[in-house]
């Protein structure tokens, strides 16, 4: 598994550079070329944190998962943004093979069972 914490940053061609020390630190590679490299060394899967929507409760980086999407063919994990049960079903559609949430559930805001109908109804497969 390569974890890639993104953010977005000019200057790079995707527009989004990969962090380090919690979204505090760029280093300057390019995020979604970084996906593709660790493909090409033989990663499984990406975890993809946007360190720009990590936290916010606002939804998940859309843009960012279709670039990653695009660049990549192995299975990427979309994380960072998950605040309503509305903001999975796009990070699917984006190209997320699966989301990834963490205080939504913790402070029990929302449940799995419930983001799990969400995206059936929405016409995703669940596991």
């Amino acid at each position: 598994v390569l974890s890639v914490d993104a953010r977005r940053a000019e200057g790079t061609p995707s527009g989004f550079e990969v962090t380090t020390h919690g979204g505090r630190r760029g280093t300057g590679i390019d995020a979604v070329e970084w996906a593709a490299r660790g493909e090409e060394l033989g990663v499984g899967e990406i975890l993809l944190n946007s360190m720009d929507a990590d936290g916010t409760k606002a939804g998940f980086d859309l843009e960012l998962i279709r670039k990653v999407r695009a660049a990549v063919r192995v299975p990427v994990i979309a994380s960072g943004g998950a605040g309503e049960l509305e903001h999975f079903p796009p990070a699917v559609h984006a190209g997320a093979d699966a989301v990834l949430a963490a205080s939504v559930f913790h402070f029990g805001h929302l449940s799995i069972p419930d983001v799990k109908k969400t995206l059936r109804v929405a016409g995703i497969e669940v596991r």
